[in-house]
């Protein structure tokens, strides 16, 4: 038998509801020509998935397991698998969507994200999953299992967003990313440390500002909860650049307004999301300053591998904030539903599904 998590379908208006959520108990399923079984040890949670709840979120599926993000051993190879030698009895991860292979622009088919979507039936949340050998990567070693789990989405999102979207992932650019404490945001800060910028992050939380100065690499931070924090941050940039080359954003709101009055000339504003409201607004200085707005969703497969290989060579961890033990204890997980809700995590959420050493065995 195979266990997964799905969303139980209640009445309710989007934004109102919050769908509960449900263990099901299914067949362990086969993989067929070109497909590989994997037993997944670990799943991470996205922002995407408490919107999911709320049906704030396009293409929900109250039949297809949740989540987007894992990790797991391949167990079995289908017919006609070429990869198999080099597959089976690995760990791999698992590639967050379906539909876009190599576009620089964007996804060359219909695009959908896996895990509780109605374009495709795969998602993470259960104990086994059967994917086409061309949707996974191995892990890379340095990564712990809850730390693999944790990289696909916000990895390939925050890699777009910085690499393909910024054009200005150089050494001693300063970018700014924002609402530190996020997957995105650290995957972000980390990448850009790692590439040689001059990373700065906004928060909340003090606490958060100090651990990303202190411990990833930042080299400074400021609270958005300051109306001056733009003059702020103004002040800890090197007077060598005493300007941002690119912003990169998940939350929208004023941070036109405030990013206008720090960026260069033809500085970017890569924006791969808007928490705060759906719309963001656009300033004529913008025009006048040669400022471009980027939008940027996920990423390409080819993207996706870049990411993987670029972890593996400068041996980066993904920061896990909590991690949640058992598929079936589905009130820990509502725990971390929570820590999304109110915005405590500091990193990636992640549900134990298997421990290590129940699936140790299969690792060749």
């Amino acid at each position: 038998m195979s266990r997964s998590i799905t969303l139980k379908k209640i009445d309710g208006e989007p934004g109102k509801v919050y769908y509960p959520l449900q263990l099901n108990h299914n067949p362990k399923p086969v993989p067929g020509p070109g497909e590989l079984l994997v037993r997944l040890q670990a799943a991470a949670l996205n922002h995407r998935d408490h919107f999911q709840r709320q049906h704030l979120y396009p293409g929900i599926s109250f039949e297809h397991p949740l989540l987007a993000d894992g990790c797991g051993i391949v167990e079995l190879a289908g017919p006609d698998t070429s990869r198999s030698d080099s597959l089976v009895g690995k760990r791999v991860i698992l590639t967050p969507s379906r539909g876009w292979d190599s576009a620089p622009e964007g996804p060359e088919r219909p695009f959908t994200t896996i895990g509780g979507a109605a374009g495709t039936e795969v998602g993470t949340a259960q104990d086994y999953v059967v994917v086409s050998e061309d949707e996974v990567e191995l892990a890379p070693e340095h990564l712990s299992t809850a730390e693999a789990a944790a990289l696909p989405l916000v990895g390939l999102t925050g890699w777009r967003a910085l690499v393909t979207k910024s054009g200005n992932a150089l050494p001693g650019r300063n970018i700014l990313v924002t609402g530190i404490g996020g997957g995105v945001a650290l995957a972000v800060l980390q990448f850009a440390v790692a590439l040689g910028c001059n990373a700065y992050v906004t928060s909340g939380s003090p606490a958060k500002i100090e651990r990303a100065t202190t411990q990833l690499g930042a080299k400074g931070g400021v609270s958005y909860r300051d109306a001056d924090w733009d003059k702020q941050l103004k002040k800890l940039l090197p007077t060598s650049r005493p300007y941002l080359d690119a912003v990169v954003d998940g939350a929208g709101g004023d941070i036109m307004a405030r990013a206008l009055r720090l960026l260069k000339p033809g500085g970017v504003v890569s924006s791969y999301g808007m928490t705060l409201a759906p719309k963001m607004d656009w300033l004529m200085v913008a025009v006048l300053k040669n400022v471009e707005l980027r939008g940027s969703t996920m990423g390409s497969r080819r993207e996706f591998k870049d990411m993987i290989d670029f972890v593996r060579e400068h041996e980066i961890r993904p920061v896990v904030s909590r991690v949640a033990k058992g598929l079936d204890n589905i009130a820990e997980i509502e725990g971390l539903y929570e820590d999304i809700r109110e915005g405590r995590q500091f990193g990636k959420l992640v549900i134990e599904i298997a421990p290590d050493d129940e699936t140790s065995s299969a690792k060749l």
